[in-house]
């Protein structure tokens, strides 16, 4: 349906073809200056129009492929009211003559009634601490894991300073050891060659009382 076919559809209610194009005009032109300003027009039970304001993005050309920048725009947009939606979905027959009624739907007549509400509520309230309970649980157990390889790390250092100092005590002794062996060995070194003088002396000695003898 097109504006002229809508024009003769509500043409006989208005009382003629004229005043049918000014209604639809003077609709029309109300809703577009609303939107256009800023303002949200809702017709209960019909529907809503309003002003979207969309960012500046990236978008493919369909044709092409290729990347393109879009700049920031505002765009119309149409909610259907939920009387509307029943009616197209087929939970609301439609009726054959007379006008359409598209009000406001009454309280629980959607949702069940106030006993389902209730029970809605209660669930959320469930589902919410069951939520925190188990927030609770993983928080209680990242702080155990925590706990345990911080006391790990705590031991493991305590065994490689442990190590260290043996192993310094260890080549602290050894060097210990080095140095008193270099002591003792030039001290031996020098007896030894001490020796031998006393034997030279000796057989000077001899030699003499040798000499000595032959004069005689």
């Amino acid at each position: 349906m097109n504006k002229a076919q809508l024009v003769e559809a509500i043409a006989d209610k208005l009382g003629g073809r004229q005043q049918a194009a000014e209604a639809v005009d003077a609709v029309l032109d109300a809703i577009v200056r609303a939107v256009v300003g800023g303002d949200r027009v809702s017709v209960t039970g019909f529907g809503s129009f309003e002003k979207v304001d969309r960012p500046a993005r990236y978008a493919r050309n369909p044709q092409t492929g290729e990347r393109v920048r879009v700049k920031k725009t505002s765009v119309p947009r149409f909610r259907a009211g939920q009387g509307f939606k029943d009616l197209v979905s087929g939970s609301k027959k439609l009726p054959k003559g007379g006008e359409v009624s598209v009000k406001k739907a009454p309280k629980g007549s959607l949702s069940g009634g106030s006993s389902t509400r209730t029970t809605a509520k209660a669930a959320a309230k469930k589902a919410t601490a069951k939520k925190a309970a188990a927030k609770k649980t993983t928080a209680a157990k990242k702080t155990a894991a925590k706990k345990t390889t911080a006391a790990k790390k705590t031991t493991a250092a305590k065994k490689t300073t442990a190590k260290t100092a043996t192993a310094k005590k260890a080549t602290t002794a050894k060097s210990a050891a080095k140095k008193t062996t270099a002591k003792t060995a030039p001290a031996k070194k020098a007896t030894a060659k001490k020796a031998p003088a006393k034997k030279t002396t000796a057989r000077k000695t001899t030699a003499k009382k040798a000499t000595t003898a032959r004069k005689k």
